[in-house]
C-alpha cells in the first residue's frame, strides 16, 4: 500500500516541493524515515502515532517505509508530521486520495490530534501558487501570514480528524480571505515622527539626503544628542514598501517564527538595532543549520548600529560583503544558501571614548592615542561604503523647550519620494535602483560638473585633505541633493552640501 503527498521544505527563504511517500508492506513493525531527515523530521514517527491513536485512527503494526523525496536536500523541522500522518491514513484507506495532489500539506501535530503552527508558511503559499496548485492546508495559526498570497485556497486546520474530513469532503472548510489593500494600510502606518525631534536641524536634512539616495550614514556626537532618536525615525522618511518587498521581508519573518499570528504582513520599512556585543553569526548569519542574521532581517529597511567602535573588528567586516552586493551568503557542506540584505546602514559612535570631545559643556578627558585607537577600530574598507558623515552635536535648552512642531515625516518622505522616482526613471533597464549605487561608469555619465563645481572640488580635495575615496562619495550625494531640488546639473551649492558630509576624513587626513 503506498500513498504520495506533497509537502513543504524551506531552503534559505524558498519553500521547494517534497514528496512524501509513506509504504506499508508486510512484516515486524517498523517506522523508518529516509530522504536526509534532521533529527526533528526523525522524532514524528512519535508523534504521528500518538496523534492517530489518540484521534481514533488505527496505527498499523507494520513495516512503515515514508521516503522524503527528492532524496538529497536535508529536511528540517516539525512541519512534516502532518503530511507523514495524512500519507499514513491514505495507505491504509481512511483517507482518499484525489485531493492529495491538489493541496501541499504542512503542519506540527501534538499527542492528542491538534494541529500546532510551523514556520515559513508564507514561501510555502507562494510555492504552490507558482505551481499551479489548487491550495495549501496548513495550521489555523498560519492562515493569516499564508492568506496574503491571492489566487490559491488558504485551508486552515486545527485538529487531524478536521483535516481527514476535509480531504474525505465530509464537512466544508472555507478558504481563508485576507483584504490585502486593508491590510497593507494599516501595516504601513509609524507610530514615530520626526516632527517629535527638537532642534537638529542640520542631522535632520543629513538623514532626508540618506534616505532619497539609499546613502550609508555615520553620526557622530556625545552621548544624548539624539543620534538614536534620528536613526529610529529614519524608515518614516523612506518610500513605501511595495507589495513585493513587503512578501519579501515577511518572507524572512516568516522563516524565523519572527511573526505575531495577527500580523500578517510587514508592510513598514524594518529598523534593526542589534547590540555590540552580537557575534558574526547574530549579525550575517549562520549556524549548523544556517539562519537569516540580523543584516537580512533589516532587509529594505535600516540597520543602525549604535555604539560602532564597540562592535568586534571581524563581525563589522562580515558586513562588507552584504552592503556591496544586497545578499549574504553562507556555504556549508551539504548546502550554499542566499538570504536578501538590501538594508541602508546607519551607524552613529561617539567622538572619543568618553563622549565629550568638542563639547563646550564636558572636557574630555581622552589622550590623543585613545581617540585614534577608538577610531580605528572602524576599517577603511567598511569606512568607504558610507556615503554620508553628519555630527550630531548636544541640543541647546532653547530648542528642548521649543513647543513649535518642526516638519513631519510625511512632509520630508515627499520630497524623498519624488527623489526616488527620478532616479527610477534615470536608472530604467539597469540593475541599479538609487544614486548609491551608482558604478564608476555612471557616476561619470549623471554626474558632470561645470568649471565652477570643479574648481571647488579640486580646491577641498587638495588643500583640505580629503582622500582620493571620499571622491565618489561627493558626486554621489551632490546628486541626490540635486534631485532634492529637480535639478538636472550638480550646481556649486549642491557640491558644497556634499563636501560638508565628510567630516570624518577632514579630520583624518
Amino acid at each position: 500500500m503506498l500513498a504520495k503527498v506533497l509537502s513543504s521544505a524551506l531552503i534559505g527563504i524558498d519553500a521547494v516541493t517534497i514528496q512524501v511517500e509513506v509504504d506499508i508492506a508486510q512484516g515486524l513493525p517498523q517506522f523508518s524515515t529516509v530522504g536526509l531527515p534532521d533529527g526533528a523530521v526523525k522524532e514524528s514517527k512519535d508523534r504521528v502515532k500518538a496523534a492517530l491513536k489518540n484521534s481514533g485512527y488505527e496505527f498499523p503494526a507494520r513495516r512503515i517505509t515514508v521516503n522524503l523525496a527528492p532524496a538529497d536536500l536535508k529536511k528540517e523541522g516539525t512541519s512534516f508530521d502532518l503530511p507523514i500522518a495524512v500519507g499514513i491514513l491514505a495507505a491504509t484507506g481512511v483517507v482518499r486520495k484525489e485531493k492529495l495532489s491538489d493541496y501541499l500539506v504542512i503542519g506540527e501535530l501534538s499527542l492528542d490530534g491538534s494541529i500546532k503552527g510551523v514556520r515559513g508558511s508564507l514561501p510555502v503559499a507562494v510555492t504552490a501558487k507558482a505551481e499551479k496548485l489548487k491550495g495549501i492546508i496548513v495550521p489555523v495559526e498560519n492562515i493569516n501570514e499564508s492568506g496574503v498570497v491571492e489566487g490559491i485556497d488558504i485551508i486552515g486546520v486545527s485538529d487531524l480528524a478536521e483535516v481527514v474530513g476535509f480531504l474525505n469532503g465530509e464537512i466544508d472548510v472555507l478558504p481563508h480571505k485576507v483584504d490585502i489593500h486593508k491590510l497593507f494600510r494599516q501595516e504601513a502606518e509609524y507610530h514615530e515622527d520626526f516632527s517629535e525631534v527638537r532642534g537638529q536641524e542640520n542631522a535632520k536634512r543629513a538623514l532626508e539626503v540618506a534616505a532619497a539616495g539609499a546613502h550609508n550614514l555615520l553620526m557622530l556626537g556625545p552621548p544624548g544628542s539624539g543620534k538614536t532618536m534620528l536613526a529610529r525615525r529614519l524608515p518614516t522618511i523612506l518610500p513605501q514598501m511595495s507589495f513585493q518587498e513587503a512578501i519579501e521581508t515577511t518572507m524572512i519573518y516568516s522563516i524565523m517564527g519572527l511573526l505575531d499570528r495577527e500580523r500578517a504582513l510587514i508592510a513598514q520599512r524594518p529598523f534593526r538595532s542589534p547590540h555590540h556585543t552580537i557575534s558574526d553569526v547574530g549579525l550575517i548569519g549562520g549556524g549548523n543549520t544556517p539562519k537569516p542574521g540580523e543584516v537580512s532581517l533589516a532587509h529594505n529597511g535600516v540597520l543602525f548600529l549604535d555604539e560602532l567602535p564597540e562592535f568586534k573588528k571581524h563581525v563589522l567586516e562580515v558586513l562588507r560583503q552584504p552592503l556591496e552586493d544586497g545578499r549574504v551568503t553562507i556555504s556549508r557542506a551539504l548546502a550554499s544558501i542566499t538570504y536578501p540584505a538590501r538594508v541602508m546602514l546607519v551607524s552613529a559612535l561617539n567622538p572619543c571614548p568618553c563622549g565629550y570631545l568638542g563639547d563646550p559643556a564636558h572636557s574630555c578627558s581622552c589622550s590623543p592615542r585613545d581617540i585614534h585607537r577608538y577610531r580605528s577600530r572602524i576599517s577603511g574598507p567598511l569606512m568607504d561604503r558610507i556615503d554620508i558623515h553628519i555630527e550630531v552635536p548636544a541640543v541647546k535648552y532653547r530648542d528642548l523647550a521649543d513647543r513649535t512642531d518642526s516638519e513631519s515625516s510625511a512632509a520630508i518622505a515627499a520630497r524623498v519620494e519624488n527623489s526616488r522616482n527620478l532616479q527610477r526613471e534615470r536608472f530604467n533597464g539597469l540593475k541599479i535602483h538609487s544614486n548609491s549605487q551608482m558604478t564608476p561608469r555612471l557616476i561619470r555619465k549623471h554626474c558632470e560638473l561645470d568649471s565652477a563645481c570643479n574648481r571647488l572640488l579640486e580646491l577641498v580635495t587638495d588643500r583640505l585633505g580629503l582622500s582620493a575615496r571620499s571622491y565618489n562619495r561627493i558626486l554621489k550625494v551632490s546628486r541626490t541633493i540635486a534631485d532634492l531640488e529637480n535639478s538636472d546639473n550638480i550646481r556649486e551649492q549642491h557640491l558644497s552640501e556634499a563636501i560638508q558630509y565628510r567630516s570624518l576624513d577632514r579630520k583624518t587626513q
